[in-house]
């Protein structure tokens, strides 16, 4: 027959298998320490190259039926701020200058613009009025296009510029440039969604921050140069575009006003 332990070395035995057990629980056992995989329950584009995910995240972005598009864009006409809804066949958001806020709104070709009436009464840079304000014409005019969904006509030299703002390829691939060599930054949250940033010339030339969740979709992108910032998101979620009521609507006719816009 064998003799049993005593007591106390039971005890330290059972103490001691316990605390190997416990400590197991919080990456710890027995001196053999666990590193948790930063890749566990993500899409796996952690483990790739910087220039693969930022392969990768341009192929989700361009696969995507939509997505919603806000921040700041800084250029040499100054500083903007979108917040645009965009799918394949339009458009519809705002977009905020320096002096105006206007509103667009894009259904295939059909393009309409609505302001206040002191962006219509604004000249660009070489128009006429200046300090001394606008024309009582000009005046008339605004007042009849303020606050209304105007119709920009295809002809008038603004269309293809307020059109581009409605354009879900043209306003992501001019926005997302990346400039400079590639590399992987850290790993971090936008939004509550875990992402992985990738770096361009070292964040000179753009960081982009891409999702480790379900599809890899680009969800927030600083600019090179200090040229804006802007999120991504809503991928895939469709929305309705719905023209203007009539009695909302003006036709200008041939061209538009010209208006500085900024």
């Amino acid at each position: 027959m064998t003799p049993l332990p005593p007591v106390s070395r039971a005890r330290r035995a059972v103490l001691s298998l316990a605390m190997c057990a416990g400590l197991a629980l919080s990456t710890t056992a027995c001196g053999a320490e666990k590193k948790e995989d930063p890749d566990k329950g993500t899409n796996g584009v952690g483990k790739l190259s910087a220039t693969e995910i930022e392969g990768k995240a341009r192929a989700a972005a361009a696969a995507a039926a939509s997505v919603r598009l806000s921040g700041t864009l800084v250029s040499k006409g100054g500083t903007y701020k979108l917040n645009m809804r965009l799918k394949d066949d339009g458009g519809t958001g705002s977009v905020t200058s320096k002096h105006n806020t206007f509103a667009l709104l894009r259904i295939d070709d059909a393009l309409y613009l609505k302001a206040d009436a002191k962006f219509w009464t604004q000249k660009d840079a070489g128009g006429e009025g200046g300090a001394s304000g606008p024309s009582e014409t000009d005046a008339e005019a605004a007042l009849k296009l303020g606050n209304k969904y105007v119709k920009v006509p295809q002809g008038d030299p603004a269309y293809k510029q307020f059109r581009g703002f409605t354009e879900m390829d043209v306003l992501l691939n001019g926005l997302l440039g990346m400039e400079g060599e590639l590399s992987k930054g850290d790993r971090t949250q936008v939004g509550g969604v875990r992402v992985i940033k990738v770096r361009a010339a070292d964040g000179a030339g753009g960081v982009l921050d891409v999702s480790l969740e379900g599809e890899p979709y680009p969800l927030q992108f600083a600019r090179g140069g200090g040229a804006g910032v802007l999120t991504l998101g809503e991928w895939g979620l469709d929305f309705a575009l719905t023209p203007p009521a009539e009695e909302e609507t003006v036709d200008y006719g041939g061209q538009l006003p010209k208006t500085s816009g900024g």
